[in-house]
């Protein structure tokens, strides 16, 4: 589904992506790891077309994403935050992405999942920032694409709609969709992802899939906090023998 290969940028002369090479299948969903300033965003950003890399290829279903912008119709995207009209009722910003793009799905099932049918004649500007993170994942759900890129989808979100969130990733992983997902909550990645990247500093410092990495674990769990999770430990033992 998606090639990088040997992807760098800068950011004026500070290195954010050094030297990526990935490949996503097609199916999957992916979880991308990493403190703050790893570069988990950038990288979503190359995939999109939003930022130009000094260095390296992507290809999308065997076309080389600088030649061509066509391939960001088959892209649904959730930013890691929204900035939405905010004069625009919630049923008017519904309308008019709706008219912008082609390939779209019965939405409505969407706004009665996340329960936004209260706040549909609401101006945005007037909204809580969960409710706002709702309307940004509906927004990204609502049109049949094979891709769909979910930067920080749990942000401000009740426990309530975070199930919602998990269930309908399931659904999308079901029919066959690849998902790309960063996240800095470690038991979600785990819980909807099928393989995962660890960024540090521009660089993969783990990669692989989740049951294979927890397996793979070579360091004592006794050597860490007893409250970590089986894969927050695989994870930690892993940048430990890295001399993270």
């Amino acid at each position: 589904m998606i090639q990088i290969k040997g992807l760098h940028k800068k950011f004026y002369k500070k290195p954010v992506l050094n030297g990526i090479d990935l490949n996503i299948p097609q199916g999957s969903v992916f979880g991308i790891l990493g403190p703050n300033g790893s570069g988990k965003t950038t990288l979503l950003k190359t995939i999109l077309g939003m930022v130009i890399p000094n260095q390296g290829k992507i290809s999308i279903l065997g076309s080389n994403i600088l030649k061509s912008s066509s391939y960001r119709n088959n892209i649904s995207y959730l930013p890691q935050a929204a900035n939405f009209p905010p004069n625009l009722k919630v049923s008017e910003l519904f309308s008019l992405i709706s008219n912008i793009r082609g390939n779209l799905i019965n939405y409505s099932r969407l706004i009665k999942k996340f329960k936004l049918s209260p706040f549909l004649n609401e101006k945005i500007n007037t909204l809580s920032g969960g409710t706002k993170q709702k309307i940004n994942i509906a927004l990204a759900f609502m049109f049949n694409s094979p891709l769909i890129i979910l930067d920080e989808p749990t942000s401000g979100l009740d426990p309530i709609s975070l199930i919602q969130l998990k269930k309908l990733i399931q659904t999308e992983k079901n029919k066959g969709k690849t998902i790309l997902i960063t996240s800095h909550i470690m038991s979600f990645i785990e819980e909807v992802s099928n393989e995962i990247i660890f960024l540090l500093e521009g660089k993969i410092y783990i990669q692989g899939k989740i049951n294979e990495i927890k397996l793979k674990a070579k360091s004592s769990k006794k050597e860490f906090d007893s409250s970590l999770t089986d894969f927050e430990y695989a994870i930690a033992s892993k940048l430990k023998d890295k001399n993270v």
